[in-house]
């Protein structure tokens, strides 16, 4: 003889309870996983996407809104940068607090890692003050392109 998995129950205050609970949940669970699901986008990150916009070098120079994008990308390219110094940063910060007695040998590894990507965030943002925008930027690079080209590399991460 085949039993149930869920026997009935014999208390009447639970089976009671089960009732109403399935009458008020079970049109929310159906709606849920036969319409709201189906038509949801999937994404795998857990962030918003953005399109690449052309850089400030592709735009024309009466081309207000291209320069406006390149600005926005400007911007959110240096708080993404920015973030991921951060996260270097709290990492090394982290390896130096609980690697302590041999911190040195542990932690060498985060702490290379964090120097060059903070060299690079200087290479590009540094200098630029706090209304530094994609102009301003791009007018850094092409400076320092020109030195380089006659003084030679400033860095081992722009060979």
């Amino acid at each position: 003889m085949v039993q149930d998995s869920n026997p009935p129950d014999d208390n009447l205050f639970r089976s009671f309870v089960n009732a109403v609970c399935n009458t008020i949940d079970a049109p929310a669970i159906w709606f849920r996983e036969k319409i709201v699901e189906p038509n949801q986008k999937k994404y795998p990150w857990y962030h918003q996407k953005f399109r690449r916009v052309p850089t400030i070098d592709q735009c024309y120079d009466d081309d207000v809104v291209c320069d406006y994008e390149a600005n926005m990308q400007f911007k959110r390219d240096r708080m993404v940068d920015s973030e991921i110094l951060s996260i270097l940063r709290q990492r090394f910060e982290d390896c130096m607090l609980y690697e302590q007695p041999d911190h040195l040998t542990v932690c060498k590894p985060l702490w290379d890692k964090y120097n060059d990507a903070e060299e690079a965030w200087f290479i590009k943002y540094g200098d630029l003050g706090a209304y530094g925008d994609a102009r301003k930027a791009y007018m850094k690079q092409k400076h320092r392109m020109i030195w380089e080209r006659r003084h030679g590399n400033l860095s081992n991460l722009t060979k």
